[in-house]
């Protein structure tokens, strides 16, 4: 027994920012303070508070050590492990109380969130299947296959109200109950979508990292549900920690009888195999993932047949994505009607969201469905930084839309989210404020999907290209009130003609920027500006000679030489002021950057 566990994030955020090198130095001072018997180092994974990593808890007391630094750890060792003393200036302000440390879980971040798909990030070892299994890791497995037969699996996941977490919202239960009947007998397979494309998502990824075990867990009931005996997850090259820790809990898995033959002596056979993707967007469609397993060029095919009749190598197969199946093993185990009491009518349980943007928190989050925006921005993570004012919210990445300040106090739902002209996605929330011009962040979703666009169908191919290019031409002062027309028009063309959901999707974020923000379209293309002085076409920069000191500290940061000393000298000032030719001026901003006397102005 160890009188003291710490625990150190070995995610991809923290550790980017140094936590393996922490852990490192972190064990080399307890084995050289002859603590090795009495502390034990545990690398978990994501705690969800990326912006502060990285990210330290030191238990029985609970500290919250963040933005650690490898130099800090000889004093958390000869202070806090070896005489008992917390080390106050390296702990999370938060939980710093009068009376104490408050627990985590009474923060501001943590205590409106409900966790059952990273009940485990940030608690377990992620390459120890026993600590895995010492949180009630594969009882519902063990339930599964000794107590219930796969009617009564599939009536549980569809009595809860589960819906798929990748995107579309489709219920999970209704999704296996397909694969089972449509084909009686025969290979069917169990497929994982752990691609995560969309700029700024990372929950799949997290989990991966930090329970790997409960998505093994949870394809081998949707295994043994269906009929399959093989399950595949499709998982991005990009994502080495989480492929690393997948291979650890497979071999695991075989090692323990948990994968494989005769799983739980129940005659039931169940394996698991990884295929990593090329960072391919359009293989988050399910029918491109399943022709990127198959080895070919990831490219979607047309639907019907729906790949629960013919999928995978032309067989049966399930498909869901890494955080849908996270919740399968608590359903089994708390049963349905725990799981449908969280959340809204039609949307049950949590969603897991990863937090960007304009916002003091930045991180991963997990809320009960109808949680409302305001809440998840402003008290879970933090408002917006600099005392600037929120202005929109970007749900679904570049297959969803943006979310404006009338519709704040929006309860998240799959069904309110559509409403309105967005989607849950698969849980991407990129929050802007008032000096996010809203006409480039469609222009920004656009070049992505364009860049990701595989080819296949013309409407995406062509026309996500020519709605880009009039969105550039807006950007950049050329527009016409016609173009904008034109725009809405070829948007809605491209929905009704795509093959696949890229496409079908694609035109949301340009659709619903025009809803809730045309005149910001107008004053690009009538006014030749843009409000949110962020189009650099649009934009020039002038000094005010008045305010100018003539320090020349902006002349020496601009790279286009197009500052110079005019021969005015301001009242009060003792040289002369500056001024900018603005044929040379390639609008940088470095010089607003360094003027301290708020002298250039960016009109």
């Amino acid at each position: 027994m160890y009188r003291s566990h710490v625990l150190v994030c070995g995610g991809t955020g923290c550790t980017s920012s140094g936590s393996a090198k922490i852990i490192e130095r972190l064990q080399a001072e307890i084995d050289a303070n002859g603590l090795h018997d009495e502390v034990q180092v545990v690398k978990t994974g994501c705690f969800g508070l990326c912006a502060l990593g990285p990210i330290m808890i030191v238990y029985p007391e609970g500290s919250f050590y963040s933005m650690v630094k490898e130099e800090d750890i000889p004093e958390i060792v000869s202070e806090h492990l070896l005489k008992g003393r917390i080390v106050s200036r390296l702990l999370y302000q938060e939980t710093v109380t009068d009376n104490g440390i408050k627990a985590l879980n009474d923060t501001a971040f943590y205590k409106k969130q409900s966790r059952i798909a990273l009940r485990n990030c940030g608690v377990i070892n992620p390459e120890n299947i026993d600590e895995y299994i010492g949180t009630d890791g594969y009882q519902a497995l063990g339930k599964v296959l000794t107590e219930m037969t796969p009617d009564d699996v599939i009536k549980e996941i569809l009595d809860s109200g589960l819906r798929g977490r990748g995107g579309g919202g489709f219920p999970t239960g209704r999704k296996w109950q397909l694969a089972k009947d449509l084909v009686k007998g025969g290979q069917k397979y169990v497929a994982c979508n752990a691609d995560e494309g969309d700029p700024g998502a990372f929950m799949d990824r997290s989990v991966l990292e930090g329970d790997p075990h409960v998505v093994l867990e949870a394809m081998a009931i949707a295994g043994y549900a269906i009929g399959a005996s093989q399950g595949y997850i499709y998982v991005r090259a990009e994502y080495p920690i989480a492929i690393a820790r997948l291979e650890i809990a497979i071999k695991q898995a075989r090692e323990y009888g948990l994968l494989g033959k005769n799983i739980f002596d129940s005659g039931f056979d169940f394996d698991i195999d990884l295929r990593l993707g090329a960072g391919a967007f359009v293989c988050g469609e399910e029918t491109a993932l399943m022709t990127s397993i198959e080895g070919n060029r990831g490219e979607p095919r047309p639907r019907p047949p729906f790949p629960a009749e013919k999928g995978l190598f032309g067989k049966p197969t399930v498909l869901n994505n890494v955080e849908t199946y996270a919740n399968i093993p608590r359903i089994i185990l708390n049963g349905a009607d725990w799981f449908k009491s969280i959340g809204t009518e039609k949307s049950k349980g949590t969603k897991v969201f990863a937090l960007g943007g304009k916002i003091n928190n930045t991180g991963l989050v997990e809320v009960p469905m109808g949680t409302t925006l305001r809440t998840v921005i402003e008290e879970i993570g933090g408002g917006i930084p600099n005392g600037k004012k929120f202005k929109a919210a970007q749900t679904g990445g570049p297959s969803g839309g943006c979310i404006p300040m009338e519709h704040y106090d929006i309860e998240i739902d799959y069904d309110n989210l559509i409403a309105i002209g967005s989607m849950m996605g698969s849980g991407g929330l990129i929050v802007m404020d008032e000096d996010s011009c809203m006409v480039d962040i469609a222009k920004f979703f656009l070049e992505f999907t364009v860049d990701e666009s595989c080819g296949k169908c013309t409407p995406c191919r062509i026309g996500t290209k020519r709605l880009y290019e009039l969105l550039d031409k807006i950007t950049k002062g050329k527009g016409t009130l016609e173009d904008i027309d034109k725009m809405e028009k070829l948007c809605y063309y491209i929905k009704e003609n795509s093959l696949c959901g890229l496409g079908q999707t694609a035109p949301n974020p340009v659709l619903s920027t025009l809803k809730f923000f045309r005149d910001e379209y107008i004053a690009h293309v009538v006014d030749k500006k843009c409000p949110a002085g962020v189009c650099k076409d649009l934009l020039s920069f002038s000094i005010e000679k008045d305010k100018c000191i003539g320090c020349g500290m902006c002349a020496k940061q601009c790279p286009a030489n197009a500052i110079t000393k005019t021969d005015y000298v301001a009242p009060g000032k003792k040289l002369p002021a500056l001024e900018i030719d603005t044929a040379k001026c390639v609008k940088c901003g470095a010089c607003i950057e360094k003027c301290k006397f708020g002298a250039i102005v960016k009109k």
